[in-house]
């Protein structure tokens, strides 16, 4: 396990019909799996390396389910964001 805890880590994820795009802030790290339970595992083993704050799940039409039950299971705190909401904030500090 990474023993990076002075940081703050976030996990962002954004969620499609085949894959999920991974990125850990601040120690850019991206990765994609597909968006199944092979991918689901990779993904959070991967995530579990890092003491991460919260995983931040784009909500996609329950597309994301899958992925946010393994992150409960996993005992990972995650949050499930609004995607509307995300492209506002993006749009206010110009993204």
């Amino acid at each position: 396990m990474n023993t990076s805890t002075h940081q703050n880590i976030h996990v962002g994820v954004d969620t499609g019909k085949s894959q999920l795009d991974i990125f850990i802030r601040p120690l850019d790290i991206f990765f994609t799996v597909n968006n199944n339970e092979k991918g689901i595992k990779e993904a959070i083993k991967t995530i579990k390396q890092h003491v991460s704050q919260r995983v931040v799940v784009e909500a996609t039409g329950r597309l994301e389910m899958p992925f946010i039950i393994a992150c409960s299971e996993a005992k990972l705190p995650f949050v499930i964001a609004n995607p509307i909401h995300i492209k506002r904030f993006a749009g206010a500090i110009g993204q």
